[in-house]
């Protein structure tokens, strides 16, 4: 069972529901940052890595596909282990994985010690502090507002993007790369203390209002992961990940690569993305605020045709590099990014509400994880083999369209 801090908990007690649940989400959005950013770091370091070794794109960006396929393939893991052990084991376990999985990335001298270091326990370990578990203890706290809060934590993706990705490019410009990584291992690890000192028996209690309240919208009709894998809303969601996020990091592996062979400054190009931090957050929220207004299929919809504009905005880029178009790529795809994560995410826990919603939730996850694992690698592919960042683009675009599908054709997301 879960470890927990009597005292703390004895602290913490006296605050009122409502705070308790801000500092919950606040917590929630601090791991999620730091898990996020990291793991889009590497985007930076995938031009000196590169370099280093004189390994090609593909090579490189396999690491970075093994991250999120392996982040992916655990989902349903973590989300197991949630329901089981509690909050406070699962995310002490994802900071101690990342701590560990730098410090060996450090050290590399083989490709193979990356992909194991910075792709599979990486991976892992943003796994273990991320989406899965943030989704089922803020859903304790906020009932039907989890589509805001999520969309508060997912933005924390867009702030780890603007924080750690120039940062990360400091660090290498005046360190290296191999200390760059250090620094990012010795922080994940120091911030274990303070994780375990939380009151952990308090936040994973949940709001005591959200659980009264849970019975009359949507009652726990038994689901259970078999029962899951038989209806169709289930597999309509997978879809939804898998090919979306296959569009994406497509792109994501590669943008700052891109900007900086369509002539742009390395710090500059990292910045610029890192920037897209800053959007996403009010991307996040606005469709978020969209789908109270208007439904969640057209505020779905209405996201996919923003980014499909962004890739649009990317490939001018290469023609004409200049500051106005870049700022509108990125306020774009920037933007828009993530920003159908918390609507799929609360449709998601909706329709399989239930003491298994962290199971199946999470394996529902999967299908991003093999989304983004696809997307990064074939784009690395493409990029090798044609020498050009056009088949990419094309590539990219194709597979947001047939994420959007089935918010078209699907009748329990139509609703």
């Amino acid at each position: 069972m879960d470890n927990r801090t009597p005292e703390g908990d004895a602290l913490a007690r006296p605050l009122k529901p409502g705070r308790i649940a801000l500092n919950v989400l606040a917590l929630c959005f601090t791991l999620a940052l730091i898990g996020r950013g990291l793991g889009e770091s590497f985007t930076v370091f995938l031009k000196p890595i590169a370099e280093n070794f004189g390994w090609d794109r593909a090579q490189v960006v396999s690491v970075y596909s093994l991250t999120w396929l392996a982040g992916g393939l655990t989902a349903p893991v973590v989300g197991r282990l949630f329901d089981r052990y509690g909050p406070r084991t699962v995310y002490a376990l994802g900071l101690l994985l990342l701590g560990g999985a730098f410090l060996i990335a450090s050290q590399a001298q083989a490709l193979w010690q990356f992909q194991l270091s910075v792709g599979l326990c990486v991976g892992i370990g943003i796994a273990f502090i991320g989406n899965v578990p943030n989704s089922i203890l803020l859903g304790r706290w906020f009932g039907p507002r989890l589509p805001t809060a999520m969309a508060v934590v997912y933005s924390a993706a867009g702030a780890g993007v603007l924080v750690l990705l120039p940062a990360s490019q400091i660090l290498i410009d005046h360190i290296g790369w191999r200390g760059a990584y250090q620094i990012f291992g010795i922080v994940a690890l120091c911030l274990l203390i303070p994780l375990l000192l939380l009151p952990w028996r308090l936040f994973s209690t949940g709001s005591p209002h959200v659980v009264r309240k849970a019975a009359p919208g949507v009652v726990d009709e038994g689901w259970t992961l078999a029962s899951a894998l038989r209806h169709h809303a289930f597999w309509a969601l997978i879809a939804t990940f898998f090919f979306t996020a296959v569009g994406m990091y497509a792109i994501a592996a590669q943008i700052v690569a891109y900007l900086i062979d369509a002539g742009f400054p390395p710090l500059q190009a990292a910045t610029a993305w890192g920037f897209s931090g800053v959007v996403l957050l009010f991307g996040m929220l606005g469709v978020t605020q969209l789908d109270s207004i208007i439904g969640r299929r057209p505020s779905v919809l209405f996201s996919y045709a923003v980014s499909i504009i962004g890739i649009i905005l990317l490939w001018l880029l290469q023609w004409y590099p200049n500051f106005w178009l870049l700022a509108a790529f990125v306020a774009t795809f920037g933007s828009m990014i993530g920003s159908r994560g918390p609507l799929l995410t609360a449709t998601a826990m909706k329709i399989f509400r239930g003491e298994r919603v962290g199971t199946i939730y999470g394996t529902i996850s999967i299908g991003s994880g093999l989304g983004s694992a696809l997307g990064a690698w074939a784009g690395g592919l493409i990029h090798d083999w044609t020498h050009s960042y056009n088949p990419l683009i094309a590539f990219a675009l194709v597979a947001v369209v047939l994420g959007m599908i089935p918010f078209l054709i699907v009748p329990a997301l139509r609703r």
